[in-house]
Parts: structure tokens; C-alpha cells; sequence
């Protein structure tokens, strides 16, 4: 008789346990193994390793973000780091266009992307997670008609960078090109 209420006790604490594994959210799960939570939505850590994003090579506005991380005390480029980016979708409130990429030896990257949706009252952002074997950082660059701007934030953590540090901003027919550096 004992046996059977152990029995009935066991598959009474599995079954709780399956259904409180079930109503866990996928963002719940992603957090949990997270060290670092980020600061802006529509982050995906499981996003595709991919640098071109665009919906469209032909049509669209489209923007090409190219750049290098560097190591934020001795200014030395840092190669092999991971460059993800996300934003808005064109004409929509999802972020369905997120880049993931690792910088080459020399800390260069370039993502082409489609210009981002705005947020109401905002400029088109680019939102960025650069990850290193020990450090993680959270940026964003906002995208104007004719330039590009770091937050006070990007501004305040890159000062090291010097005239490196504000973005360049260049329009050839449908594709703008913005160089973004970004100290780690």
C-alpha cells in the first residue's frame, strides 16, 4: 500500500513539473540562459548567421552598416568578435530583420539591411549585441534622411575612439552606407 501512494506521489510531482515546463514562455527559457539581458526588444538569440538581410537586392531603400569593433582600452581592432543587429521590419512592427555575423581578424563587419520601420516619434533604429570571449555590448544607431547618430550612451562608453567615433553617413542612389564604429 505504500508503494501506491509513492507511485501516485511521483507521477503527481511529474506531471506538475511538465505542465510548469509547458506554460514557460520561449523568452522565459532564453532569458534564464542569458548572462546578459538586453536593453531594447526584439532581440532574438537565435537569430540565422547571416551579414544580408535585405527582403528585396533590387527594390527598397537599403542600407549598407559597415564598421570594426575595437578593444575599448587599448584601441586595438578585435577580431573574431559576433556582430548581431536587429530592427524593425519596413512597413511593419516586428523585427523580423536580425543579422548575425562574426568580424573578421581585423574587427571589420558589414551587414545590408532594408532601412528600418521607425518607432511613433523616432528615427529609424539599428539596434547591436557585440559579444568578445568576455565582454557583451548593447548599442544603437539611429538613421536619419541624410545621417546617422549614436545615442548619449554609445557617445559616453566610445569617447575613447576619438574621431572614430561618430558615424559617416554616405546615399548612392537606393543604398545608404553608414560606417559604425563600436568600442568593446
Amino acid at each position: 500500500m505504500e508503494n501506491m501512494y509513492a507511485r501516485r506521489n511521483f507521477l503527481k510531482n511529474v506531471a506538475l513539473v511538465t505542465s510548469g515546463v509547458a506554460f514557460l514562455s520561449s523568452t522565459t527559457i532564453a532569458k534564464a540562459f542569458n548572462k546578459e539581458e538586453c536593453p531594447y526588444d526584439g532581440y532574438n538569440p537565435y537569430a540565422e548567421e547571416k551579414a544580408d538581410i535585405r527582403l528585396s537586392t533590387l527594390f527598397g531603400n537599403h542600407v549598407k552598416i559597415e564598421g570594426q569593433i575595437f578593444d575599448k582600452i587599448n584601441l586595438k581592432e578585435l577580431g573574431n568578435a559576433t556582430v548581431e543587429a536587429w530592427h524593425l521590419s519596413p512597413n511593419s512592427e516586428k523585427y523580423r530583420h536580425q543579422a548575425k555575423i562574426t568580424v573578421n581578424q581585423n574587427g571589420e563587419y558589414c551587414i545590408l539591411t532594408d532601412l528600418p520601420n521607425k518607432e511613433k516619434g523616432k528615427y529609424p533604429k539599428v539596434y547591436f549585441k557585440v559579444s568578445t570571449y568576455n565582454r557583451v555590448y548593447f548599442t544603437e544607431l539611429s538613421i536619419a534622411t541624410n545621417n546617422a547618430y549614436v545615442n548619449h550612451k554609445h557617445y559616453e562608453d566610445n569617447l575613447a575612439l576619438g574621431e572614430k567615433l561618430f558615424p559617416t553617413h554616405q546615399i548612392n542612389s537606393n543604398v545608404t552606407t553608414i560606417n559604425f564604429n563600436i568600442a568593446v
